[in-house]
């Protein structure tokens, strides 16, 4: 491992392959679980950093961070931020060729940094490369789409979701528009390029955009299915603790139509997905075990973005505007 000073400056004369780049909130076990599967699977040949961004967590992650020892470098935040700006302060701190973002309930598989840093390597014009991800069973999850629009809410209007825009298929890598960034391999140089992510995205819909924009410049992104990590679920179906979730991801999938697709484009998508929700919530009325609820939620949501309390909105109403950084 490349060690760093507390100026996060290199000791040594080469700079790391790979920066794990790691946000947590509120995950400490989640976090360590993390951290043991990056110590466990890192390729030996590469050298790497491994930073990990407390998001102003109350369960002592940071705290067992420290605890560890070693060589991770911790930022601890006292204001929670959003996963976008969170992702672009750890990369434009890192020194590594690639940074691997990661979030704290992701678990990297053994091969997974290897073949993802291969992938890039093969593919000079590649900025970004997401593995194969499982969900905590271990079963395959989609992990990478076509970019939103007007067609594909059309697509998700008619239920053909997962046939006309999952990208996250067959045995070999391939392009996508974009992949998930639960747990993402970045080409540094790339994302420097391009401004990082767009901190206007508090959470979700950052990688899409960021994925676009690194489009617009170029570069392609991949999905390498050799590469495989577990990101273990941690949304609740209980609509009170889970509407201010459901409230930012289509404030986010709004925003993002907005700004790459006009208002007319945005407004489309609006009805597109509210139709699509309602009709689930009418059948999850009949079926067993299906939450109508939620998706009555996520119907009203998509028609109206604007409406109710987002993550983005409690974070800020609760967070204090002070920040400390330590390495």
């Amino acid at each position: 491992m490349s060690s760093r000073g507390d100026s996060g400056d290199y000791r040594g004369a080469v700079a790391p392959t790979v920066s794990y780049c790691v946000v947590n909130t509120n995950g400490r076990e989640y976090l360590l679980a993390c951290l043991a599967a990056i110590e466990r699977t890192h390729p030996a040949e590469l050298d790497r950093e491994v930073i990990v961004l407390d998001n102003a967590s109350e369960d002592g992650s940071a705290a067992a961070v420290r605890e560890l020892g070693g060589e991770i470098g911790l930022i601890a935040l006292d204001r929670r931020s959003g996963k976008a700006e969170n992702d672009s302060r750890l990369m434009g701190g890192a020194h590594g060729r690639y940074c691997l973002l990661l979030n704290e309930d992701s678990e990297l598989r053994p091969g997974a940094t290897a073949a993802l840093v291969a992938a890039l390597e093969a593919n000079p014009s590649a900025a970004a490369a997401g593995p194969q991800l499982l969900d905590s069973a271990g079963h395959p999850v989609p992990c990478a789409w076509r970019f939103p629009s007007v067609a594909t809410a059309l697509a998700g209007a008619l239920f053909l979701h997962r046939w006309l825009t999952v990208q996250s298929k067959g045995s070999r890598t391939r392009r996508v528009d974009w992949a998930q960034s639960s747990a993402l391999l970045v080409r540094r140089e790339a994302a420097e390029a391009v401004g990082y992510m767009d901190p206007d995205f508090f959470v979700y819909y950052d990688e899409c955009d960021f994925a676009k924009r690194l489009a617009a410049a170029g570069w392609r992104s991949l999905f390498v299915p050799a590469a495989e990590a577990v990101h273990h679920d941690q949304l609740s179906t209980d609509l009170a603790a889970g509407l201010p979730r459901i409230v930012e991801f289509h404030r986010n999938r709004d925003r993002y139509m907005r700004k790459h697709h006009g208002r007319a484009g945005a407004l489309a998508v609006r009805v597109l997905t509210a139709w699509a929700y309602a009709v689930r919530a009418l059948a999850a009325t009949v079926v067993p075990g299906q939450p109508a609820d939620v998706y009555r939620a996520h119907a009203r949501q998509a028609l109206l973005p604007d409406r109710g309390e987002s993550l983005r909105d409690r974070a800020q109403g609760t967070a204090s505007s002070s920040m400390r950084s330590t390495s």
